[in-house]
């Protein structure tokens, strides 16, 4: 997926919807991070109750939960590094029902450096997840399909 986007692999979140919460599947880190109340006005959380993908080339301006990115993934050297571009796609069930929400992000010191997400990345994205929810449907979890 990261190949796909020309991102680093820690720029790719798979969230899936346990109850009330959307908890983290990977990156790995993100698991104990906690989860993401639906409820809450956090982009994935509005994705999944939305069951629209969006595009934000401008996400430091958009409010969101910045916890997240405080977590240390891996040996990526993004520690500096905040979110500035994001793309958020919901992953649904063949009954419609979301299931998960896969996020593609861009890290970087400023915007500028992050380069932007196009029209047709964001359709990618909504292919992706597509794909996804029709595994899920073939008696797969979204963990397993994932993992």
């Amino acid at each position: 997926m990261a190949k796909i986007f020309h991102v680093r692999e820690t720029e790719v979140a798979l969230l899936e919807v346990g109850g009330s919460l959307l908890n983290f599947l990977y990156p790995a880190e993100l698991k104990t991070a906690g989860a993401i109340p639906l409820s809450s006005s956090a982009v994935a959380a509005r994705t999944a109750r939305t069951k629209q993908a969006e595009l934000f080339n401008s996400f430091t301006q958009v409010k969101h939960l910045s916890i997240f990115e405080l977590v240390k993934l891996g040996d990526s050297g993004l520690d500096e590094q905040v979110i500035q571009k994001l793309m958020s796609a919901p992953v649904l069930a063949r009954n419609g029902e979301v299931i998960g929400v896969i996020q593609v992000s861009r890290k970087a010191p400023r915007p500028a450096a992050a380069g932007d997400f196009t029209p047709d990345d964001l359709q990618k994205l909504e292919s992706v997840a597509r794909v996804l929810g029709k595994t899920h449907a073939k008696g797969k979890g979204i963990a397993q399909i994932a993992g």
